[in-house]
């Protein structure tokens, strides 16, 4: 599992501005899979991202996002392996190996 954490480098009305775009990208990657969950932080201060896409991939979507591309946010992006899960939530577990 990926968590990309983003971290806001700029005034929230200039976030604002490219939230629409941001949005956008958002919705491609979701169409293609790439995430399972996203949303702000609180206090308002950047956002999470979750995903089961592996690294690079997660990586090379991050380059496109409007809030990296136009320096809105700072993006920290890191791999965890899921060992238990509630119920209800197996999906996140990594297949088992043969």
């Amino acid at each position: 599992m990926i968590v990309v954490s983003l971290s806001y480098r700029v005034p929230l009305d200039v976030v604002e501005f490219h939230i629409p775009a941001h949005l956008e990208w958002l919705d491609e990657c979701y169409s293609r899979g790439l995430f399972v969950a996203s949303g702000r932080k609180s206090p308002r201060t950047g956002g999470i991202l979750l995903s089961t896409a592996g690294l690079d991939e997660v990586r090379a979507a991050v380059e496109r996002d409007p809030f990296n591309v136009n320096g809105v946010a700072e993006f920290d992006i890191e791999e965890f392996v899921p060992n238990r899960v509630a119920e209800g939530y197996e999906a996140l577990l990594p297949p088992e190996a043969d």
